[in-house]
């Protein structure tokens, strides 16, 4: 019996595999810009061709190469009044773990699917995270988008830009400066 007859791991699902670990890796280090598919094909070890069979084009592979889970804690899990600091933190966390969403916040700068991709990310997973802890509901995505200018920045002043008093900052400082922010964008009534 072979390995897929026995419901295990089919040898496109390996391949697929490579290629998005291959593609986050390149798109990670070169940026949307500078990453070629002959050069993601070869980290993966296949032939250009197969990428494009799987993806299409290198839109495609960056679409489904930045598909991220910010794995952000429903509203009802979140201190209420400690919600910005905790999410701050949570951003923090998820920043210095993963390279992909430095590597989505460099190519949304310059290319419209990488920003689509990115507008699509914060909208889809922070703007519940906002509704749920807004005093008014309808007010929500423009909170979210609030959140996520303060979040946005402050990772594109230390993770992208490398500004030295962002970098230089101890996480609990960072903390401690955004969440005040980040916290009234959430819980205060409209100005």
């Amino acid at each position: 019996m072979t390995t897929e007859a026995a419901g295990g791991p089919r040898r496109s699902d390996a391949t697929r595999a490579a290629i998005l670990e291959a593609a986050r890796e390149r798109f990670a280090a070169d940026g949307y810009e500078r990453a070629t598919i002959r050069a993601i094909a070869r980290d993966a070890g296949i032939d250009p061709s197969m990428v494009m069979r799987y993806y299409g084009n290198k839109e495609g592979l960056f679409a489904a190469a930045s598909e991220f889970d910010l794995r952000l804690p429903g509203a009802g899990a979140l201190p209420g009044k400690h919600a910005g600091a905790a999410l701050v933190s949570h951003f923090l966390d998820r920043w210095e773990q993963d390279e992909v969403l430095t590597a989505l916040l460099r190519a949304a700068m310059t290319n419209p699917v990488a920003a689509e991709r990115a507008r699509s990310i914060f909208r889809d997973q922070l703007g519940p995270v906002a509704a749920g802890l807004s005093p008014d509901p309808a007010d929500a995505p423009r909170r979210a988008a609030l959140v996520a200018s303060q979040i946005l920045g402050m990772a594109m002043a230390r993770y992208v830009l490398c500004l030295p008093p962002a970098v230089d900052m101890e996480r609990e400082e960072v903390v401690r400066w955004l969440a005040p922010t980040v916290q009234r964008y959430l819980t205060a009534d409209a100005p």
